[in-house]
């Protein structure tokens, strides 16, 4: 297929651009810069100069090109920032970037359209012990800053699925360790402080697992539906964070959890008061596809 990639020089774009090609697919990538263009060529991609949030200037660019398909791989989470507001950069990628982006996707004729979820979208509270799956609620919120990226998520899934020109799926990833992520195996990489005790327990997903699933739902997922992209070994904040600096990623910080909830409230919510299992059977059954690293700890060569 011709795919239209949005995000491909973030954390799981740059694997999945090389996971489309190496899957023939041949990627139309969206660059803003000539560095952007120039990383995107050196993942064996065509750049697009154009910016997902200027709908004209989008739809220029777009102009006379073809394809098959949409992939929305933005954000702007860089770091956590200490508060979140409705304006975050990475809520008006999902809800203005997936307007301009489905938009685009009628413009270059596209049939197929995926966009990127988080598993965090079920709520920022205690699960339990439960596997949850898709038919659980999602965009559940719970009266705290992370209700700001819940609603994101949820405008997100909600644009796609209501659009009757394109075919969509929607990603819920883990959250993501690996290459260019929060918890980044390279020596030297930026350091995330966890909480003291290890914090809530949450799914992951590797980059290069996710990136593989991606193009599995392009190519097999059914319109209309959600999936959960996530490994089979949910655990703590301090567990990820151990299995990091016993893989040479870093130095470990840990932090009181007051200390963590008046330095960045989202952190609060995130790392303390969410406890969440996710299954991904469905996306097994209907995409064929299973994570290569079944946990954190074989994910960064530990196990």
């Amino acid at each position: 297929m011709r795919v239209l990639l949005a995000g491909a020089t973030g954390a799981i774009g740059r694997p999945l651009t090389r996971a489309l090609v190496g899957s023939g697919h041949r990627v139309l990538a969206l660059a803003r810069t000539d560095r952007s263009a120039a990383i995107v060529r050196g993942l064996g991609a065509e750049p697009v100069r154009a910016d997902a949030l200027d709908r004209d200037g989008l739809l220029r660019a777009l102009d006379g090109i073809k394809a098959d398909a949409v992939i929305h791989q933005l954000t702007a989470l860089k770091a956590p920032k200490r508060t979140l507001t409705a304006d975050d950069p990475s809520n008006l990628l999902r809800a203005q970037g997936t307007a301009n982006l489905l938009e685009a996707a009628g413009t270059v004729g596209a049939a197929r359209f995926l966009t990127q979820s988080l598993v965090l979208g079920y709520g920022y509270r205690d699960h339990g012990d439960r596997l949850l799956t898709e038919e659980d609620p999602f965009g559940v919120r719970g009266g705290n800053v992370a209700d700001h990226v819940i609603t994101g998520l949820l405008e997100a899934e909600d644009r796609l699925f209501d659009a009757r020109h394109v075919a969509g799926c929607a990603l819920r990833y883990g959250v993501f360790y690996g290459p260019g992520t929060w918890f980044d195996p390279t020596p030297g990489s930026r350091t995330i402080p966890v909480p003291v005790g290890g914090g809530g327990v949450v799914p992951w997903i590797h980059v290069d697992d996710a990136s593989e699933a991606t193009v599995a739902a392009l190519e097999r997922g059914r319109a209309g539906q959600a999936y959960n992209i996530v490994d089979d070994g949910p655990s703590t904040w301090g567990e990820l964070s151990d299995a990091r600096a016993a893989s040479g990623g870093g130095r470990q910080v840990r932090l009181p959890g007051w200390t963590l909830r008046l330095m960045v409230p989202y952190l609060g919510a995130l790392m303390l008061d969410t406890r969440l299992r996710v299954s991904h059977a469905k996306a097994t059954r209907e995409l064929g596809w299973t994570p290569r690293h079944a946990t954190h700890r074989a994910g960064l060569g530990l196990a």
